[in-house]
Parts: structure tokens; C-alpha cells; sequence
């Protein structure tokens, strides 16, 4: 699913770090970097039909790479 994210992530969370990452081997191999920790947050989204909806997001993040590979695990509004 395509979507875009619209504001500002709020309420964040780490998940996992460091060893307790499953795709930790992978994304190094993708993107470099160190230290992996995935993350969930909210935020506002704008969704490939053009709706906008409130959802939980989940992603990886990395020192010096930045945030990568956003998935939305749960909608929680549709406005």
C-alpha cells in the first residue's frame, strides 16, 4: 500500500534495538549503518486513493541513514 505521511509523527516508541531486530543483516546490506532500532509512532497519512486517514506506522532508523521502510500496521481513523 502507498501512502504519504502527512505532519508530523507523534507519539513514538522504540520496538526493538540492536540484536533484538530480526532484519537487521538485511538492512545493513541495503542501507549501511549501525545501530537499527524500529520504531512506531501516529501520525496523519494521505493514502494512494487520496483519503486521508489516522494510523499507527512502524519503521526502521538508523544513525547517519535516517528512517526507512515505513509500513502501516493499523488504521485508526478515517476522516
Amino acid at each position: 500500500m502507498f501512502f504519504r505521511i502527512i505532519g508530523r509523527v507523534s507519539d513514538i516508541e522504540t520496538i526493538a534495538s540492536g540484536k533484538g531486530i530480526r532484519e537487521r543483516r538485511r538492512l545493513t546490506k541495503a542501507y549501511g549503518g549501525r545501530r537499527w532500532r524500529k520504531l512506531k509512532g501516529t501520525a496523519t497519512l494521505q493514502l494512494a486513493n487520496g483519503t486521508i486517514a489516522y494510523a499507527e506506522v512502524h519503521w526502521y532508523e538508523a544513525h547517519s541513514v535516517g528512517a526507512k521502510e515505513h509500513k502501516i500496521k493499523r488504521i485508526l481513523s478515517i476522516q
